[in-house]
């Protein structure tokens, strides 16, 4: 059981998907770990198409990383058209904008023959230059985005406080809507069409054997399926093979109050890198909701949320004087991959096992896409937009971004010989947690609320790199590859499955 304190709860609130923790042992065509919108997106797929499937998660149903998306739905690319199609070439990064394009048209499909109140909606993406950027880059996009074929049409005057002339450009036909009221609808499909569902129950060994792949819980229940698809944002099962060529970034977002007609409703981004991301949700009597993210950072190598927060405030006020208070404040993990394009297919050196990984920022269409694409690669069947999301591939052009992302596991091992964040336990507050050196080790402190302590290893499960704090959301992270655990060590995030050793093992 974990103990401490709450982590940030998103605008979406929690997911109320009741679901049973699975015991004994059962068989099933196809089993899905994880149950945000690409394990969901797979499930429905493939129990419309008659197929008997089964989704088990770690924790609640939907309740994972998709639950703190702020549910942009976009066929450009977060990176930018004119990155991509330098690491992936033309091609790929045609079939990419296909790809997304498609994903938004499904799930505005799916809405519709669910009837979802979800908020589903068509409207304007617009990216706008930030103070400071080139202003080549605009030009630059609106010619990349026609290369690849996605209408984008350049303005001047993005409509917010001081960029009367700022030049940007408006990319028709995208969309968004509430992700978590989608998910509960794809979850009662799912159910409808005879797809059982499985909360709190953490897979901890997927092996393949023969015909089939055996799935084990920490409960000691069993699965025996003929494929099994790993949607859990961060792979459980792979070691390095893909996380060698992605890496884990923490993102912030805030809600306010906004009155209703202060801005156009529509999905905006600048040109920063990291960028900052903006919408609005509808809500009621004449107000709505802003959802403003960005100020991201590796997993781990930063613990000032909050500072990051108070700055994606000001810019906001800044931008959209409008604003009303605050209503909360979040964070979310994204894996990004090192050459623009997620992981989506069959896992590399597997037969019977698939993934979908590596979303960047744009998650909510990746799902969407991962249901169309394992779908079909689960039953057998070729899809076109297998090349672009290819697991296995070897990002040539990325080379440079890989070892740069990867020498954050070199540097994170040399922490084990460094000192440790606070001389000694008696210097941390309740509700606080730090590294402590002891000896020749490190231990992971954490001081709860009545004063008591709980100690663990300062390891990560995974692949042993060095773990860090995280005050604003009540964590500990692994900045190598994206391992989250609670207070008291028990995992909340892949890829670790196992809780951070006791002092005494």
């Amino acid at each position: 059981m974990n103990v401490g304190a709450e982590r940030s709860i998103s605008i979406w609130g929690a997911p109320r998907i009741d679901a049973p923790a699975l015991t004994g042992a059962i068989t099933t065509e196809v089993a899905i770990i994880g149950s945000g919108i690409a394990g969901l997106s797979v499930a429905f797929e493939l129990a419309s198409a008659g197929r008997d499937v089964v989704v088990i998660d770690r924790g609640p149903i939907a309740g994972g990383m998709s639950a703190r998306t702020t549910a942009h739905l976009s066929s450009y690319s977060d990176d930018g058209f004119r990155e991509l199609i330098r690491m992936r070439g033309l091609d790929v990064a045609r079939g990419w904008q296909e790809s997304q394009a498609a994903a938004i048209s499904r799930i505005e499909a799916i809405q519709r023959q669910l009837n979802a109140d979800c908020d589903f909606r068509r409207l304007d993406a617009c990216l706008f230059l930030a103070p400071g950027t080139d202003p080549g880059i605009i030009d630059a996009e609106l010619v990349a985005s026609a290369q690849v074929g996605m209408i984008a049409v350049k303005h001047k005057g993005a409509p917010f406080a001081g960029h009367e002339a700022t030049p940007w450009l408006r990319f028709p036909d995208q969309a968004t809507f509430h992700p978590l009221k989608y998910l509960a609808a794809l979850a009662k499909a799912v159910r409808g069409a005879g797809g059982r569902l499985f909360a709190n129950s953490p897979v901890m060994s997927i092996e393949e054997t023969g015909g089939s792949v055996q799935l084990t819980t920490g409960d000691g229940a069993r699965v025996t399926a003929a494929k099994v698809v790993v949607a859990t944002n961060a792979p459980i099962n792979d070691r390095l093979a893909v996380h060698s060529k992605q890496a884990p970034y923490r993102t912030y977002a805030v809600a306010f109050e906004i009155p209703r007609g202060a801005l156009p409703d529509a999905l905006y981004w600048d040109t920063l890198d990291p960028y900052h991301y903006v919408r609005l949700q509808p809500g009621t009597d004449d107000v709505d909701t802003l959802i403003v993210g960005g100020e991201d950072h590796k997993t781990g190598e930063s613990n000032d949320g909050q500072d990051r927060i108070l700055s994606l405030a000001r810019w906001t006020r800044e931008l959209v004087p409008a604003v009303g208070r605050e209503i909360t404040r979040w964070s979310g993990q994204v894996l990004e991959p090192i050459d623009g394009v997620a992981f989506i297919g069959r896992n590399p050196g597997n037969e019977r096992v698939f993934i979908a990984t590596g979303d960047s920022g744009q998650g909510m269409t990746h799902g969407a896409v991962a249901g169309l694409l394992i779908a079909d690669l689960v039953q057998g069947k070729d899809h076109p937009w297998a090349p672009v999301y290819e697991p296995s591939r070897k990002p040539i052009r990325a080379m440079g971004e890989m070892v740069r992302e990867n020498a954050t596991a070199a540097k994170n091992f040399a922490e084990y010989l460094t000192p440790g964040e606070k001389s000694s336990e008696a210097e941390l507050a309740p509700g606080e947690g730090a590294i402590i050196r002891r000896g020749l080790g490190k231990v992971a402190v954490y001081r709860r609320a009545d004063g008591s302590l709980c100690e663990r290893a300062a390891i990560c499960t995974h692949l042993g790199c060095h773990i860090h704090w995280n005050s604003f959301e009540q964590c500990w992270d692994c900045p190598c590859h994206g391992s989250q655990f609670s207070p008291d060590g028990e995992p909340l995030n892949g890829p670790a499955t196992t809780p951070l050793g006791h002092l005494d093992s």
